[in-house]
């Protein structure tokens, strides 16, 4: 098992290019098992989830060929509906394949699903949708077995609370069921309007991505057709913490600029100097961070994938701040972790308070999830001494080389085999 080592206190500088979102690509992969023919998509990022994804799809009956960021899919010859625990255990949006598996096939099994225990992300909602536009749902043996043996329907639903992959899983569904589905309460993250679109250059009607209230007039049949990925709004944000945590200056290329607003805003509070030119984005880390508050919520608020990475900056803030979690219930893993290395933090449910300390000092420590793993990185490289992070295959399901690339703007990192 891989490690990562990290020699803490040399300030970033120069260029990072960033790469195709996860939380987008994911989705848009399950969504070719709706198209006729070969779907070509760019700017796919190399990591352990879009591994995982394509094995299931290979599965399942689907060619995938990659190479060089790139990816071509033909899965409407699929002839194996099914999703099977071993590949579907580390990663919990493979449930994305049972809203497109059912409107194209009729049935599917798929496992219930696995990834970051950060507290659960039940599925439920996805199914409650599914049976009002018709499908006949057996929860059996830690599967989901779904028949819409007369088809889907066209239903207005709306969602009790908000879910992203729920609403992706049911716009997919509905983009292949005559009649007109509404999907109320939809999530709005940027991810979701990235799958519209590229369904939408499929042939798909739909309406309304990036509000609570998505319209999805159904078609008899999309084609296939060659889509770019949408950049991530979450690495983004990460490489940004890592210039405030070095004092650092990077210039962040290609950048989901219309997105990260809210992250923008508390990192500007906390002292960080950010310029926005294009695509890019250049950042200043302060020479002392101001201690600021933050409480996730859905987009356009504070992300949850982000709480982590902002928590290891405020622990040499200046003062108290306070962090409110109101996504998932168990996300406040790393806090162990970052006490390890000599941070001040208390939870008070779902609220960390922190004392900001003059420095951070390397320790060894253990990656619980994908963003905590990222935040024990920030704080390794604002840290005084080394720090040696293990259960590294973590961040490898959402950051794409992240050691080449922090090592390129001047980070002492390394990893090396356990």
């Amino acid at each position: 098992m891989d490690k990562i080592i990290i020699e803490g206190g040399f300030e970033l500088q120069g260029e990072v290019s960033i790469s195709g979102a996860k939380n987008a690509a994911l989705p848009i992969m399950a969504a070719t098992i709706l198209a006729d023919g070969t779907t070509r998509l760019t700017n796919l990022p190399a990591l352990r989830d879009i591994n995982t994804i394509s094995a299931l799809l290979r599965h399942m009956g689907a060619q995938i060929e990659t190479s060089n960021g790139a990816a071509e899919i033909r899965a409407d010859g699929l002839d194996n509906p099914d999703a099977p625990y071993d590949l579907v255990k580390t990663m919990r949006a493979s449930a994305l394949v049972l809203g497109p598996l059912l409107a194209r096939h009729g049935r599917a099994r798929v496992s219930l699903p696995g990834g970051c225990a950060i507290g659960p992300r039940p599925i439920d909602l996805h199914l409650k949708a599914l049976e009002a536009m018709g499908a006949e749902i057996v929860l059996e043996h830690g599967y989901v077995n779904a028949e819409a043996p007369h088809g889907l329907r066209a239903a207005d639903f709306s969602f009790d609370q908000v879910t992203v992959t729920g609403t992706e899983n049911i716009m997919m569904a509905a983009a292949l069921t005559q009649g007109r589905t509404i999907l109320r309460n939809s999530a709005r993250e940027p991810e979701v309007v990235d799958l519209a679109r590229a369904l939408n250059a499929m042939g798909a009607r739909i309406s309304g991505a990036g509000s609570d209230a998505i319209i999805i007039d159904g078609v008899t049949s999309l084609k296939a057709v060659e889509y770019q990925i949408m950049p991530d709004r979450i690495e983004t944000g990460t490489f940004m913490v890592a210039a405030g945590l070095t004092r650092g200056r990077i210039t962040l290329k290609n950048a989901p600029v219309e997105c990260i607003g809210a992250i923008r805003k508390k990192l500007e509070q906390a002292g960080l100097t950010i310029h926005i030119e294009g695509r890019d984005v250049r950042v200043q880390g302060p020479d002392r961070i101001v201690s600021t508050d933050v409480k996730t919520e859905p987009y356009p608020g504070f992300p949850t994938d982000m709480q982590a990475q902002f928590m290891a900056l405020m622990t040499v803030g200046t003062g108290l701040s306070v962090i409110t979690e109101t996504i998932f219930e168990n996300r406040f893993m790393h806090v162990s972790e970052l006490k390890r290395m000599g941070a001040d933090i208390r939870l008070e449910g779902n609220t960390a308070l922190i004392n900001a300390v003059p420095h951070l000092s390397g320790a060894p420590v253990m990656a619980t999830d994908l963003r905590a793993s990222a935040s024990l990185v920030l704080a390794g490289l604002g840290a005084t001494g080394l720090t040696e992070l293990s259960r590294v295959y973590h961040i490898d399901r959402g950051y794409e080389k992240i050691e080449q690339k922090l090592s390129a703007v001047g980070a002492r990192i390394r990893r090396i085999k356990d």
